[in-house]
């Protein structure tokens, strides 16, 4: 693929995972030409990229649909600019692309939220699912010992899975209370499906305990984790571990909607009931648009791809399957918001910015993000942000500023193609004087 190649589609839809993958098999199946673009080498993302060249009984169905309707995957391409509307320029390994449509899909999912404590730094600390990712890449993992941390269904998904591949799981800490568990129990009462699943993987963890309001306040080690000690209902406690995985939450990927000019409000793109953002032609769908989970982005990703495709009768016969899914949604979000206790976590010389070793008592003195930013450099390193922003979000109540190309870290080289095609659309703008 060189530099000059232009690739035009009806539809195209960014990101891989299965909101997108939703989205690009309705459009295609209703007749249109399509492109599902990733910057991952394979499809599925975060939750089904093991699994969409298996057997899993979720992800196989639309990956053997999305063959079946020619649609064209573009894989290991980082989208970065927007010189105009109907083009993306996207980086792969060696090169530069444009990528033409008439109707974009953003599906472009979320990552893990990082809470700053002290030792949270270490070797051996990751996130939940980033622990799980590893483990599917080939981490031993067997015979190591593992504190699962943080809040929501995904620490049960993530503990299982580890302990399925033979790891000792010593406890399941989770911030939420034993009442608002018991609630969002209740909730699961109405839906049978999810319900199983839940009993499936509290089997799958017999012996295993889940501690309610708990959660970490710090990590030990010399370079690498050896301990953690942990707040149990308002005690500390130390356990001698080989891994700590924490998940407290997800964060929508939404710069490249920002970027496109879409609404975004409360962190989320803002979708009508189309599933269609406030720039003509562009939908959304998944967790850009609000954490949901599988079921929800499927459903919104069903939506989106047929809307764009022109098929507002057939997406309207969905509506009601998404309006169950955002039930649960609320109710995910009610049992599992992050307690107020968890602002205090980091000591003054915890780092916050890993990036530009940024510590937490330099950051508090100012008042907002591009105050920090503009005196620390916060934020301004390899990450752009997306580990350190919504953390001081949570620490403190700072809102993100508005996004600017390239989206993610380039090559000079593309750079370059930034510069070259803003000429160029400035060039026709004047008739070429």
């Amino acid at each position: 693929m060189s530099s000059r190649d232009q690739l035009r589609y009806d539809v195209l839809v960014v990101g891989g995972g299965p909101a997108g993958l939703a989205a690009a098999v309705r459009a295609a199946e209703s007749g249109m030409r399509v492109a599902i673009a990733d910057d991952n080498f394979k499809l599925g993302g975060q939750i089904w990229r093991a699994a969409v060249d298996g057997e899993n009984a979720e992800a196989a169905p639309w990956v053997k649909r999305l063959q079946r309707a020619n649609v064209t995957v573009l894989c290991g391409l980082r989208i970065f600019d927007q010189p105009y509307n109907g083009l993306l320029l996207a980086e792969s390994l060696d090169d530069v692309c444009e990528l033409r449509y008439e109707k974009l899909v953003v599906t472009t999912g979320a990552r893990e939220r990082f809470l700053p404590f002290p030792g949270w730094t270490l070797a051996n600390v990751f996130g939940a699912g980033g622990l799980q990712a590893m483990v599917k890449s080939g981490l031993p993992i067997h015979g190591k010992r593992v504190v699962v941390a943080g809040t929501g269904p995904l620490l049960l998904a993530v503990a299982a899975y580890l302990r399925r591949h033979g790891a000792e799981i010593l406890l399941i800490c989770e911030q939420a209370s034993a009442s608002a568990l018991a609630r969002f129990a209740v909730t699961l009462m109405q839906q049978p499906e999810k319900l199983t699943q839940a009993l499936q993987l509290r089997k799958e963890l017999a012996g295993v305990a889940l501690s309610t309001s708990t959660w970490p306040l710090a990590a030990h080690g010399n370079h690498v984790l050896e301990s953690v000690t942990i707040s149990k209902r308002e005690r500390s406690q130390t356990l001698g571990c080989d891994y700590l995985a924490c998940g407290f939450h997800l964060v929508p990927n939404t710069e490249l909607a920002a970027l496109l000019g879409c609404k975004i409000d409360g962190g989320f793109v803002q979708v009508d009931e189309h599933q269609q953002t406030s720039v003509p032609g562009v939908f959304s769908s998944g967790e850009p648009t609000g954490i949901g989970g599988v079921e929800l982005s499927l459903v919104e990703g069903e939506i989106a791809g047929l809307m764009a495709a022109g098929k507002s009768d057939v997406a309207r016969r969905l509506f009601s399957k998404r309006a169950r899914a955002r039930r649960l949604a609320k109710a995910l979000e009610r049992a599992f918001r992050l307690r107020p206790e968890l602002t205090t976590l980091p000591s003054g010389d915890t780092l916050v910015c890993r990036c530009e070793d940024v510590p937490f008592s330099r950051l508090r003195t100012y008042g907002s993000w591009r105050a920090a930013k503009l005196q620390t450099r916060c934020g301004m390193g390899a990450c752009q942000g997306r580990v350190c922003g919504p953390a001081t979000e949570f620490l403190f109540n700072w809102k993100p500023e508005s996004v600017r190309p390239p989206i993610s870290p380039v090559r000079l080289a593309s750079l370059a193609t930034i510069v070259g095609a803003s000429e160029s659309v400035h060039s026709g703008l004047s008739g070429g004087h």
